[in-house]
């Protein structure tokens, strides 16, 4: 057995692929237009991970874009989507500066959430040892549920 994917839908697919790619940084990996079903599938990775021009041996994000209006409510029962980063404190610098809001800033030099166009938890978790706490992440308060 090997892990493929966590899908996600979407209710504005320029709106995520701007979170996802622009401001969190992951990459598409390939899209599926699905005309008779009127949907769309993108699916992502994290810049890190192992890429292949046919198949992925990484994890793999799918957000389904439905072409026709719905409204998806997210409850915490989904969990998040969690990704590791080498800085903390630079990707939380460079989600804010992309407007992005921490719900839950990297108090701990390891750990920080934020939430997709859709309201999806994101973890954000710093690659080894946490990092010295600094100013002003050690006294910057939540915003939000995370």
């Amino acid at each position: 057995m090997r892990y493929l994917h966590c899908m996600v839908r979407v209710s504005c697919l320029d709106k995520a692929m701007a979170f996802y790619c622009d401001a969190l940084g992951l990459i598409e990996h390939s899209r599926r237009e699905h005309n008779a079903g009127r949907f769309t599938l993108v699916f992502l990775t994290a810049a890190d991970d192992q890429i292949s021009s046919s198949h992925s041996s990484a994890p793999l994000l799918e957000l389904t874009y439905n072409w026709d209006a719905q409204d998806y409510v997210c409850g915490r029962n989904f969990g998040h989507l969690a990704y590791s980063v080498k800085d903390i404190y630079s990707s939380c610098r460079r989600l804010l500066d992309g407007g992005v809001t921490l719900n839950r800033p990297p108090r701990d030099g390891r750990m920080a959430f934020v939430r997709s166009p859709d309201n999806i938890s994101i973890e954000l978790l710093q690659q080894g040892t946490p990092l010295e706490l600094i100013e002003p992440w050690v006294s910057m308060p939540n915003q939000g549920e995370w």
